[in-house]
């Protein structure tokens, strides 16, 4: 069995593909990726031997879209991508695809005749009468006096159509396959996969989808913590960590405030670099600064965790049983700071831009011994085998 796995995204899309990729391969099969080729992306599929097909420019280097030129910027951009991803699905039985890789997967699948999967790892991302849609561009509202969710999404289907339909369907005719009436439905099919942790991120059964839930695939990570991490450890009470991973436009004094909120509770701070490539406010030595790092290791041994809210740091951080702080900054993350809030493991700061003062009061939740025993109690319930369930599903799916 020859599998094509496709992303176009950040480490919470290609991550989760990787976890999926080496149960595939535990159960026989043949596994490539399609992936940015960002370095970060080369090395984390570099270390399972999983191969790397790079496709696109590095995410590391795009523009969030404006409402100017997400029609012809991204749209096109996309579905250039299809030769790359057509060539790689050539003799696979099966394409699974997510992120924004579905207008070059889909068509690909479909050019070869063969079965294809979409997956999104947050049930925001779907439409249900039980939630409003995802705002598509930073900026957007929807009307005010709409207030049904389905209602709602039928505006957002059209925002769709009207932002990538055209270009689409361009590309469709330029490769002899029929047009699309429905960009949305195109993209997530009659049958999406939904890859999150049912505690975390729970789906509501609805008559508008016929969504298969795997749980979250989670890539288990044995790599040990550096030496001079592991000292700062040790020489005191747990640390906070704060990071916004793969979020680039966050608030530019978003270290310092973090730090001195951390330092407002007389706890220490590891600051994770990441893409918006935070770093040290002063030369005190209450502050440890770490680039790529085993999260799963790190989340076990800290007070509490701030972040953005991305799903996949989200799912380490409760499966660590870390108190969270989640200050969101763009499209699923309000869903999971919510999500954390309501399950009592942590708390979600009221917008993205967070002064010391509203960031200290955040972390006093977080930090509070009921909060505490609530992250250890959910985090007994956090299931690790949502990628062995998806890989045995998927190969069922095509036998």
């Amino acid at each position: 069995m020859r599998v094509l796995l496709s992303t176009y995204g950040t480490r919470g899309d290609v991550e989760p593909l990787v976890a999926l990729a080496v149960r595939l391969r535990e159960l026989g099969a043949q596994v490539r990726v399609c992936a940015p080729p960002d370095k970060v992306f080369a090395e984390l599929l570099a270390r399972v031997g999983v191969e790397l097909v790079a496709v696109g420019k590095p995410m590391g280097t795009l523009a969030e879209p404006s409402t100017e030129s997400a029609t012809s910027e991204r749209g096109t951009e996309l579905a250039e991508q299809f030769s790359t991803v057509a060539a790689a699905a050539e003799g696979c039985d099966v394409l699974l695809a997510t992120g924004l890789a579905h207008f070059s997967s889909r068509s690909a699948a479909e050019k070869l005749g063969i079965p294809y999967v979409y997956v999104t790892f947050c049930p925001f991302m779907l439409r249900s009468p039980h939630q409003a849609p995802p705002a598509l561009l930073a900026g957007q509202s929807f009307p005010a006096e709409v207030t049904d969710n389905l209602a709602l999404w039928d505006l957002h289907t059209r925002t769709v159509n009207a932002l990538y339909g055209g270009a689409l369907n361009a590309h469709r005719a330029s490769v002899g396959l029929p047009p699309v009436d429905d960009v949305q439905d195109f993209i997530f099919t009659g049958r999406p996969w939904l890859a999150s942790d049912p505690v975390l991120g729970p789906w509501r059964e609805t008559r508008e989808l016929d969504v298969v839930h795997t749980g979250a695939w989670i890539l288990p990570d044995e790599r040990p913590l550096a030496d001079d991490l592991l000292a700062f450890l040790d020489a005191g009470a747990p640390p906070v960590f704060v990071g916004f991973g793969s979020a680039r436009d966050v608030p530019a004094d978003i270290a310092r405030v973090s730090v001195e909120a951390i330092r407002a509770h007389g706890r220490r701070a590891i600051v994770g670099r990441g893409w918006a490539e935070l770093a040290r406010i002063d030369d005190r030595d209450d502050c440890f600064v770490v680039g790529e790092v085993n999260q799963q290791a790190l989340f076990g041994r800290v007070a509490a965790v701030v972040h953005h809210g991305g799903a996949g740091t989200t799912t380490r951080a409760a499966q660590a049983g870390a108190p969270q702080v989640v200050v969101p900054q763009a499209v699923d993350q309000p869903y999971w700071a919510g999500r954390v809030a309501a399950l009592g493991i942590g708390a979600a700061h009221d917008g993205s831009t967070p002064t010391t003062e509203s960031l200290s009061a955040a972390l006093a939740t977080a930090l509070g011994t009921e909060t505490l025993a609530r992250a250890g109690a959910v985090a007994d319930s956090i299931r690790t085998d949502g990628a062995a369930v998806a890989a045995k599903l998927l190969l069922d799916t095509v036998s």
